[in-house]
């Protein structure tokens, strides 16, 4: 077995590009079987095995930096630096985490546990680097959904100010930033991913920088046309547009693709961004068919992908979607929003009702709050009430948070998330007690 083998990068790089592909099927058959016992999240890691392998291929690890956005996704990862006997004990207390750990391991640069923040810290690591004098890459992986949020376009505003390397991996599962467009997509993708495409973009602008007087004019008007037929062609011209290389897009489960793009960003000194296409699940057919469920899923039956704890009882969920669906057929003007959680939250039922009351706004927890806000002050006082409640039990949540657990984790999220659900639904059996009496 392959995966026995490996107990760093090093193992790792000295193995045969046939053998990788063996090895990433030895890494999901070994995250499934684990999972199935422990639970955890399966579906996000089954779609980044052959993007872990390739950066652990083409980076220096541990001295260069991977900052996992979320961090749910870094099972692999975890794996590959040396912690596969650990996972036993995965999310257990005292035992392997299931986020990025810096006090666990060299090879978890960031404690991770929220979304959309990769880029940020990664941007702000790299800074740290060159302050420092230091050389080393560093690498922020960030999702598809994760970019809706508004930190993200915050921070790849200023990487694109950065003058050395600093790697942004699009991790795009569900073809939200752009389609790949078959042939004419794959033909520009090899030549802007080609070996020799930036150093001669490079030597061609140096050239005719040192032609007098008319040099820079012809330059300028070389990036003008270019602009007008990438934006044509070329997916990416958001990035490009903001002053960030875009490479791509390439197939994410392609290995010798990955390691190939990879290196070619590593010569650049600015920011770049790799958009990679994976698919979520990757490898176990139930997760593929319903990557929601398998998310973040307890142990289950790895033949049939259900689950082993038959649930009796109604949860805490259970019954807010139920009374919520209720009130809402009570109160023509009572209105959900989510931040891309409509089954966590228990929103998925209210949305399918009512749907021109139902608001997901992706990743943009600050947004959700303040146009919550801005209806209840359109609307009347039952809304202000549920937003006030969130977010006195967001600001508890924190306090908690740091103080007993020394920050946030997703798994620490999902147990104050349903005290959130309750106290949002007191306030509005409040509002609604209230009314009565003052009608």
């Amino acid at each position: 077995m392959i995966l026995e083998q490996i107990n760093g990068p090093e193992e790792l790089k000295a193995l045969p590009p046939e053998d990788l592909k063996i090895l990433a099927q030895e890494i999901r058959t070994f995250l499934i079987e684990k999972i199935s016992h422990t639970g955890g999240h399966l579906a996000s890691n089954l779609g980044v095995v052959e993007l872990t392998i390739a950066l652990f291929k083409t980076l220096n690890l541990p001295e260069d930096k991977v900052i996992w956005d979320v961090g749910h996704q870094s099972y692999t990862h975890k794996i590959l630096s040396g912690r596969m006997a650990e996972f036993d004990e995965l999310r257990q207390y005292g035992g392997l985490s299931g986020f990025p750990k810096r006090k666990e391991s060299p090879y978890d640069s960031f404690d991770t546990g929220h979304s959309s923040t990769s880029i940020s810290a990664g941007l702000g690591i790299a800074l740290g680097r060159d302050i420092r004098g230091e050389d080393y890459r560093v690498v922020s992986v960030i999702g598809d959904g994760a970019l809706t949020g508004g930190m993200a376009y915050e921070a790849l505003n200023n990487a694109a100010r950065m003058k050395k390397n600093f790697i942004i991996v699009l991790n795009d599962n569900k073809m939200s930033i752009s389609e790949n467009v078959g042939g004419m997509s794959r033909y520009l993708n090899g030549l802007r991913t080609g070996s020799g495409y930036n150093d001669l973009k490079k030597s061609v602008a140096d050239a005719l920088d040192r032609i007098p007087v008319v040099g820079t004019a012809m330059i300028d008007k070389i990036k003008r046309t270019k602009n007008s037929i990438k934006q044509l062609f070329i997916p990416g011209m958001l990035f490009e547009n903001m002053g960030i290389t875009y490479l791509g897009p390439v197939d994410g489960h392609n290995i010798q693709a990955l390691c190939k793009v990879l290196r070619e960003a590593q010569k650049l000194d600015h920011a770049v961004l790799v958009h990679v296409m994976t698919k979520k699940g990757k490898g176990y057919r139930p997760a593929e068919k319903n990557p929601s469920y398998f998310h973040g899923v307890g142990p289950f039956d790895i033949k049939t992908g259900k689950s082993l704890s038959a649930q009796t009882n109604p949860s805490y969920t259970d019954v807010f979607s139920r009374k919520l669906c209720q009130l809402g057929e009570e109160h023509p003007e009572l209105v959900a929003v989510t931040a891309a959680m409509p089954d966590g939250t228990g929103l998925a039922a209210f949305g399918k009702k009512f749907p021109d009351r139902f608001f997901d706004v992706g990743i943009a927890e600050a947004h959700a709050v303040t146009s919550a806000a801005g209806m209840a002050a359109a609307g009347g006082m039952t809304g202000a009430a549920m937003a006030l409640a969130a977010v006195l039990v967001f600001l508890r949540y924190r306090a908690v948070a740091q103080k007993q657990f020394g920050g946030i984790s997703g798994d620490l999220a999902g147990c104050f998330l349903q005290k959130a659900e309750l106290w949002m639904l007191a306030a509005l059996a409040a509002c609604s007690l209230l009314s009565g009496v003052t009608g």
